[in-house]
């Protein structure tokens, strides 16, 4: 039985084989499965649950479905079978087969987030249209830990205590008189060692342990097997939690930052939604509202860089109410000119349809927010109000519209842009070319 069921964003589930040419099909042990899976994972106190991403419901007919919201990424359940979640990624006429280069580009959004290991990246030896996520995470985190070799293991002075034939370090009186009275030849000491055994050591060796047994894939395990021979001086860290607390992230260690964050991920069954740990299934989700924001972000500034314009990203300082200050405006993107005036963008992961009369399905709220910035922002200067421009991504529906804007009598001016992920570049060029030439 195949065990990788591969869905997009919205998608529905369904364990009915009636409906297999309708629904993304599911045998019903894994279907069940799944939606325990969903009952089981919750969130901390500062996230919602699964039942933000998985939806469970019930259609006549057919029976229960899932449906995948806007999260993407890897489930993988106790028994063994894997969902990935890829995004929706509009490619115009081109097709997608396999689904190749949806991975191509979404692993290049990934890039963008600050905590994904991106330093060393390379998808030229992945094989993207036959490896999971999971497996292309576990690749990507090799890669990290190969470089990490290459540039050098840290060692620290590492505190030991010993019965030693030779005098080195302070003497410890107590256990001398109790272990050396009849062996006068001997010192209990206690000395530093300067060693390779060291916290972020042990748990990265413990991580490529782990992942040993829980990859599948040829090209995983010999590199895995290549890279363990570096930590033979190194222990399996013993307490995860302990090790971790231990770790400091200075100038001289700055080269395991990523690379332990992703092997908290990898150790603790942990996602970058902080979801709780499970040992009978794992997730590795992302939200796309983040990853886009990210991604748009960074391809921008980059874009804009020739430019004599300040680039803010969450920018701060801006409280919808200022007695007392409350409710804090975070724009995904601020860029202040030379003449003082303002433009403000906010990235939206959402797909807009072609109906005029419908708002082209831009949520009230949206522009509500909009709005307030507008409002906010334009107290930095009275004389002329920010343009503020949503930026979305482009689909079949909306790719040749270009000039979509909103204007009040109040001096509000919201635009609409459609970034087309799969052509980055020239689709910042053509924000650029639009940013310039507003007046």
């Amino acid at each position: 039985m195949e065990k990788l069921l591969e869905v997009r964003e919205f998608d529905n589930i369904s364990c009915n084989m009636d409906f297999q040419s309708e629904y993304a099909y599911l045998p019903e042990a894994v279907f069940r499965e799944l939606q325990e899976f969903i009952h089981v994972y919750e969130a901390d106190e500062h996230s919602a649950d699964a039942l933000d991403f998985l939806k469970i419901r019930y259609r006549r007919k057919v029976g229960d479905i899932i449906s995948v919201n806007n999260y993407v990424g890897l489930i993988q359940l106790k028994s063994g079978y894997q969902i990935q979640i890829l995004p929706k990624i509009d490619f115009g006429s081109s097709t997608d087969d396999g689904n190749k280069e949806t991975k191509r580009v979404f692993l290049k959004m990934l890039r963008s987030m600050k905590d994904f290991p991106s330093k060393v990246f390379s998808d030229a030896s992945l094989d993207l249209d036959r490896m999971p996520l999971y497996e292309i995470f576990i690749n990507l985190y090799l890669q990290e830990v190969r470089a990490l070799v290459k540039h050098g293991l840290k060692s620290a002075y590492i505190p030991l205590q010993d019965n030693l034939r030779y005098f080195k370090g302070k003497l410890l009186i107590n256990e001398q008189v109790r272990q050396n009275t009849a062996h006068r030849e001997r010192f209990f000491v206690r000395y530093d060692e300067y060693m390779l055994d060291r916290p972020e050591n042990r748990l990265i060796k413990s991580t490529l342990l782990k992942l040993n047994t829980v990859t599948s894939r040829a090209e995983n395990q010999k590199e895995i097997r290549q890279l363990l021979p570096f930590f033979e001086l190194v222990h399996p860290s013993a307490n995860y939690e302990k090790d971790l607390s231990r770790v400091v992230i200075d100038r001289s260690t700055k080269d395991y930052d990523i690379i332990l964050q992703w092997s908290k991920v990898f150790l603790f069954n942990r996602s970058f939604t902080t979801f709780s740990g499970s040992t009978r299934a794992r997730a590795l989700l992302f939200q796309m509202e983040k990853v886009f924001e990210s991604y748009v972000t960074q391809q921008l500034r980059k874009t804009l860089s020739d430019l004599d314009w300040e680039f803010s990203s969450q920018d701060k300082g801006y409280y919808l109410f200022d007695t007392p200050r409350r409710f804090e405006l975070r724009p995904d993107i601020v860029i202040r000119k030379q003449d003082g005036s303002r433009i403000v963008l906010d990235a939206k992961w959402k797909s807009l349809v072609n109906q005029p009369k419908k708002n082209y399905g831009i949520s009230q709220a949206d522009m509500y927010q909009m709005y307030a910035y507008s409002k906010k922002y334009a107290q930095s200067n009275p004389v002329k109000s920010p343009d503020v421009w949503l930026l979305y991504p482009v689909n079949s529906d909306m790719r040749n519209h270009k000039n979509i804007s909103f204007s009040s009598r109040d001096g509000v001016n919201v635009h609409l842009f459609f970034v087309d992920v799969a052509n980055v570049s020239d689709s910042m060029s053509d924000l650029k070319g639009r940013l310039l030439n507003e007046k």
